[in-house]
């Protein structure tokens, strides 16, 4: 960095530190501060300073802001402080798009409130005991919860909107990608009497728009800018040739060598695979994505919070609940499928003022070219580098155990003296006796795959049937599917969604043009989506119909055809207009 860019942006810091605004001066009451001072929470973020007081004058609120800038905190405090704490009825409804995310602000509000006596919280999500669910129903005056979740309560009864004052959307475009958009109108309608609307979103598509015109009243924007902010994040994209992702994967966890990392990729199938090979090898990883029960979600997150396990690789819808502050690296094995998916990625490291690296692994070619467009468009700072070779993955590896044993020597190692000195004294050398403990200690040096790059980047082109090079990665990268159920089946296009990206935890920005025939749907997906979605869908159910999904050309079967001039007996309909008969036999 040169030093007309350091100065820059030592301006810019100080010019932020100005801007700061202390949680003291927001409109915030004795107890809520008492417990933000002992968490050391001094300053709010900007979107907590901004949206905060807005919130507590009972305005309705649209926030623009990306994950992780404190929106709970925003919308919380004034929900705290706005309930009747005498009154065990649900008075707050908080939506989230998944158990982790309900899970998590539902803690954090627990924290804020800690002074507060009579406010009570349920969290109510899919995967959990129904029974539990209701039990807490029945005290909370704030309710957080998954949309499907909240109205299966609703459904039974077991929640009522009656006293509901404010309804929270927390991430409201990711809620929508997943397919709640019916289930939060539906939510929305059955409030009758007049309340406060507050909706969070990292983006603003239209169907967002469509709800705040809707369902609020005279919404105040507050917008935050969609930049990566966070100066300590180191950040590197390396390009890798086609088919050696998984291998660049391990040397580079060799290289970096984290305490602890985590891993996105873009699909179920892929987290599965890599944990699966990371354990094979001997890194501690495990992966988590929507198909986990509940159980074993909370079994994984609970390892890799307390370090028993050193790699968690995740998608990106299951990793918004992920709340880790002391992560160094973040992988993207996949790239992100757009620049809010980086910025949140990347953001789970760097945080509390630690610092933290940021991969991206790029295929050549048009990947690599796709990647900064998306890193310049949030102005990522990004470098390109070539994968470490063996030497260097060797020398961090050394570097590593040789601290180690810096610090072992200066704590003392006394007790082994005299075996040493035995040793020493039968013949064996100093040299020899420090190899072999060392190689207790440590074990066989790993294995170690160096790979090789391209000699020039058309490596990665193929040729075609005319012997021209073509680049693959420009080719069309869509691929339809279809699914054997349609109009006749009561079946639209957001049942489609919802039932791929609740059961693939694909964002609806992924899928494609759908078209919805009587009998019959096809679905446009990324080409690297398809297998993993048809095997994942195909027989489970939508709208009662066992779904079958197969590849769809758009080319016509050979005999598709063929009883096309036919009567259902089998007559030849031209054989009769030839005769005379049929359509002509009147033009006669």
């Amino acid at each position: 960095m040169n030093k007309e860019n350091n100065i820059e942006i030592t301006q810019q810091t100080e010019q932020q530190e100005m801007n700061r605004v202390r949680f003291e001066e927001l409109p915030i009451c004795p107890e809520i501060m008492s417990a933000l001072d002992e968490r050391g929470f001094e300053y709010a973020t900007e979107i907590q300073a901004k949206s905060l007081p807005v919130i507590s004058e009972g305005k309705d609120i649209i926030g623009k802001s990306q994950t992780g800038t404190g929106k709970t905190i925003a919308f919380g405090i004034p929900a705290l402080q706005m309930i009747d704490r005498e009154l065990s009825k649900a008075q707050v409804i908080i939506l989230c798009p998944t158990r982790e995310l309900a899970m998590q602000a539902g803690d954090e509000l627990r924290k804020v409130a800690k002074r507060l006596k009579g406010v009570k919280i349920a969290e109510v999500y899919g995967g959990a005991p129904m029974e539990r669910q209701i039990f807490d129903l029945k005290r909370a005056n704030i309710v957080v919860g998954t949309p499907g979740r909240v109205m299966d309560h609703l459904r039974r009864r077991t929640l009522k909107m009656d006293n509901i004052k404010m309804v929270v959307l927390d991430e409201a475009d990711e809620m929508l990608s997943m397919g709640f958009c019916e289930d939060i109108e539906t939510i929305l309608s059955e409030i009758e009497q007049e309340h406060q609307t507050v909706l969070f979103s990292a983006t603003m598509p239209k169907p967002i728009m469509e709800i705040t015109r809707k369902f609020q009243k005279d919404p105040v924007l507050v917008s935050v800018a969609n930049k990566v902010t966070v100066q300590k994040i180191k950040q590197f994209a390396y390009r890798v040739p086609k088919g050696s992702k998984t291998d660049a994967l391990i040397l580079l966890l060799q290289y970096y060598n984290p305490t602890r990392c985590l891993i996105f990729t873009n699909t179920k199938l892929m987290t599965d695979e890599i944990a699966e090979k990371l354990n094979e090898l001997n890194f501690e990883s495990a992966g988590i994505h929507g198909d986990l029960k509940q159980s074993q979600r909370t079994r994984v997150m609970g390892d890799y919070k307390k370090g028993k396990t050193q790699i968690l690789v995740a998608t990106d819808v299951a990793a918004r609940g992920i709340d880790v502050k002391d992560i160094d690296l973040v992988i993207n094995y996949d790239i992100p499928q757009n620049s809010e998916y980086y910025v949140h990625r990347i953001g789970r490291t760097g945080r509390a003022g630690r610092e933290g690296t940021a991969i991206t692994l790029c295929c050549y070619g048009r990947q690599t070219d796709d990647f900064f467009r998306m890193a310049r468009s949030v102005d990522a700072n990004v470098e390109l580098s070539s994968l470490p070779k063996q030497k260097d993955v060797l020398k961090t590896i050394n570097e590593k155990n040789k601290k180690i044993i810096l610090e072992k020597l200066n704590e003392g190692i006394f007790d082994y003296e005299k075996i040493v000195k035995n040793l020493i004294d039968i013949g064996i050398s100093a040299e020899n006796i420090a190899a072999a403990a060392l190689q207790l200690a440590f074990g066989n040096p790993p294995k170690i795959t160096e790979i090789e790059e391209p000699k020039n980047a058309k490596d990665d082109y193929h040729r075609t049937s005319r012997g021209q090079k073509k680049n693959y990665e420009t080719d069309d990268n869509i691929t339809r599917i279809r699914i054997n159920v349609g109009r006749q089946h009561k079946v639209a296009a957001n049942h489609l969604v919802g039932a791929i990206t609740e059961s693939t935890g694909m964002s609806g920005k992924e899928i494609g043009k759908i078209d919805v025939y009587r009998e019959y749907s096809l679905v446009s997906l990324p080409k690297e989506r398809v297998r993993d979605t048809a095997e994942i869908l195909d027989g489970t159910k939508i709208n009662g119909v066992k779904v079958n999904v197969k590849p769809y050309s758009d080319e016509p079967p050979k005999n598709k055809d063929k009883n096309k001039d036919k009567y259902k007996d089998g007559r030849s309909r031209k054989g009769r207009e030839h005769k005379g008969l049929g359509k002509n036999k009147k033009s006669k």
